[in-house]
């Protein structure tokens, strides 16, 4: 999907507590340890109380800005249905949604791995070697988290129902 000279968009969407921010830190990291230029913005909400919370990553040769412009975003992830209807106007005809139905939960060593599982769905789309998600995973969270994460990464990457 990322191309030399565009810039790929990509919005997480969920709410307070799911790992909406981290999943965007691994993400701006991966595309960071690829040699693309990155940008990052969020959106917290009442993420405390579990209300809606978003963040853009933007990565290419050259970005200049955080923001997502209206109706660009190459690729939704959404780590709760009820935050696709709120952000599909954000999504470009032809865009890619990377619903949490997209992994099998039930596979999951611990439920709150489903925001990397997601990231794993999502790698398979772009060009960022697959050794930059790891090292950015490993980077992102602590060392005794890393061996169920690396897992749960792999099942995203496995899942067919992208």
């Amino acid at each position: 999907m990322t191309q030399q000279n565009s810039v790929t968009n990509i919005l997480f969407a969920g709410l307070g507590g799911q790992g909406v921010l981290k999943a965007s830190d691994i993400c701006a990291e991966a595309a960071f340890r690829a040699g693309l230029d990155i940008k990052k913005s969020e959106l917290h909400g009442m993420s405390q109380r579990g209300g809606s919370v978003t963040s853009d990553v933007r990565f290419g040769k050259e970005v200049f800005s955080p923001m997502i412009p209206e109706g660009e975003a190459d690729v939704l992830v959404v780590l709760e249905a009820t935050q696709v209807e709120p952000n599909q106007h954000q999504l470009r005809k032809g865009g890619i949604t990377i619903l949490p139905t997209a992994v099998d939960e039930s596979q999951l060593e611990n439920k709150k791995s489903l925001n990397v599982a997601l990231l794993g769905a999502l790698s398979v789309h772009l060009d960022i070697p697959e050794q930059c998600w790891l090292d950015a995973l490993h980077a992102n969270l602590a060392e005794k988290l890393h061996a169920m994460n690396d897992k749960a990464f792999a099942l995203g990457r496995a899942s067919k129902m992208v």
